[in-house]
């Protein structure tokens, strides 16, 4: 076999492993700013994230505990979601705002309406079209 057609077995340096609870609970210390900023009601939040609200009670007052691959899955979304807002837009209050303004692109609904029907792909939806927007694929 040739070196590029070899198949390893062991991790590639490029290909990062799965989050540890420790990033887990970093991003969801970066979510809950990014609320803020947002504008998100701790309702939106803890539907943005697919919890309970007194789960997310419980996370927001420092104790998050384990977070499933979804959860994580999910706080990778948002900052997806902040990281290609920063790029599109210099001034982070206009892409704070964009959130919540209504676009063409969803049917005249804001992201946080799309983001906000709870399903994973409803987050993947916003960040696709922004990754586009940006140029980012």
């Amino acid at each position: 076999m040739t070196a590029l057609t070899r198949v390893d077995t062991e991790a590639s340096p490029f290909s990062p492993g799965p989050l540890s609870d420790a990033e887990g609970a970093a991003m969801f210390r970066a979510a809950l700013n990014l609320f803020r900023l947002w504008g998100v009601t701790d309702d939106q939040a803890a539907r943005l994230l697919d919890l309970p609200g007194r789960t997310f009670a419980r996370w927001k007052a420092g104790d998050p505990g384990r977070i499933g691959r979804d959860g994580k899955a999910r706080l990778s979304n948002l900052m997806g979601i902040h990281k290609a807002l920063r790029i599109i837009f210099q001034e982070g209050p206009r892409g704070y705002a964009w959130i919540k303004a209504p676009n063409e692109a969803f049917g005249e609904r804001s992201a946080l309406e799309v983001m906000l029907g709870g399903e994973m792909t409803d987050l993947m939806r916003v960040r696709r079209y922004l990754d586009a927007e940006r140029g980012g694929w």
